[in-house]
């Protein structure tokens, strides 16, 4: 895989992968920057939370639930002084459908974080994840409804 930044002016940049799309990258003013595109650790979380819902939503496609939409979000908490790394992140999975099972979530989360998401084993080498997840009933009548909310552990953790 080959990627490159490629300067506009200031702190502005461009960046590029085999795929050929583009994305912005930028900085804070306070730092000199005109506040006009991604920061380089803020595409990190993208990421790490995109590769997982791709496996995530596929494993679960796979297995024929009825996902209505899903979501991950990624909170990254950094260390104060520089470098600013990522000291851990807490990753949740939200999921609305109908009839979804629980044990095909958990199943799908673990494949994921054990077996497909690079980023994800990457990172996971260099700080902890919490893995959590928040599955909801679609209801005509009023939208939605939280069924169970829990956290996957490996099972050396459980």
């Amino acid at each position: 895989m080959d990627a490159k930044v490629t300067w506009s002016n200031g702190l502005t940049f461009t960046g590029s992968a085999d795929t050929g799309f583009n994305v912005p990258l930028g900085a804070d003013p306070s730092v000199g920057g005109a506040n006009d595109g991604f920061r380089p650790l803020e595409l990190m979380a993208v990421s790490l939370a995109g590769c997982t819902a791709m496996d995530v939503i596929s494993i679960l496609r796979k297995k024929q639930q009825a996902i209505t939409s899903f979501e991950v979000q990624v909170h990254a908490d950094q260390k104060n002084e520089h470098p600013h790394v990522f000291t851990s992140a807490v990753i949740k999975y939200i999921f609305s459908g109908t009839n979804i099972q629980e044990a095909a979530v958990l199943r799908a989360i673990e494949l994921s974080a054990q077996r497909y998401c690079p980023a994800q084993a990457m990172l996971a080498n260099v700080f902890p994840m919490q893995l959590l997840y928040e599955i909801y009933e679609d209801k005509a009548e009023s939208g939605r409804e939280l069924l169970i909310s829990g956290e996957w552990k490996p099972k050396a953790e459980k």
